[in-house]
């Protein structure tokens, strides 16, 4: 790939984010693309979230900040990330680095060999990959999650929720405009709009670590179940066209 963004939502990162902005940093030291950026999706921290991108933006000119209007939700900031990216190829990536950054290399090769416009992370395919497991509850959770929403909507995949996605620039700045949710839902419906536009979007095992400290709620998780329904019902609105 030429060029790549690789999008960093964060709320309430402050701790996380600079450990994470210098191992993706170190990261593309390494790889051979002949542009690459790093930019972080504020949403509406009320810590010091905005000054630790700024900081690392002076320091590497790669990284940049982007202010959402407010807490708005992760389904917002990574639309909002998708629309402000400049490379060919995009990431998004969660905070925590949960999928290390250097299995976006297990990406790239899936989408360059079978020429397709996406990859997603993926925890289901092959669960030895996962190093540090979520507690039992929530695990098993995400699992009836994802058997209810493939009932619900159709989609083949296995994992929706991992939050390590590469899109084609032209896959992105499609699904970004097509996007309606903004909460933790948002997911299943960029792979949903991925599937009515006939984009290919490839599901591949990844590494994963649960990381401690994450910011989906109980009332957040619950209210995810709707998110498929919604999704359906956008698309007999015809909002997905």
């Amino acid at each position: 790939m030429k060029s790549l963004t690789i999008v960093i939502p964060a709320y309430n990162e402050q701790n996380r984010l600079p450990a994470t902005l210098r191992t993706v940093l170190a990261y593309l030291d390494g790889q051979k693309v002949e542009s690459a950026e790093v930019v972080v999706v504020n949403d509406g921290s009320r810590d010091g979230t905005a000054q630790v991108a700024l900081d690392a933006a002076k320091a590497d000119p790669r990284v940049r900040l982007v202010e959402n209007p407010g807490n708005r939700g992760k389904g917002y900031a990574v639309r909002h990330g998708l629309q402000e990216a400049k490379g060919d190829w995009v990431l998004f990536t969660d905070a925590d680095l949960s999928a290390p950054i250097d299995e976006l290399g297990k990406l790239a090769s899936a989408v360059e060999s079978q020429d397709a416009d996406g990859a997603i992370g993926s925890r289901a395919l092959d669960r030895s990959l996962i190093g540090v497991h979520q507690p039992p509850f929530r695990e098993m959770s995400g699992r009836f999650f994802n058997l209810v929403m493939r009932m619900i909507t159709g989609l083949p995949y296995r994992d929706t929720q991992c939050g390590f996605k590469l899109l084609s620039a032209k896959a992105a700045a499609l699904l970004a405009s097509k996007q309606q949710i903004e909460g933790f839902g948002f997911d299943v419906e960029l792979l949903y709009i991925a599937k009515k536009h006939k984009l290919r979007i490839l599901e591949v095992p990844v590494r994963w670590n649960n990381v401690e400290g994450t910011k989906v709620s109980l009332v957040n998780g619950l209210a995810a179940f709707l998110d498929p329904i919604e999704v359906r019902r956008n698309d007999w609105r015809g909002l997905y066209k």
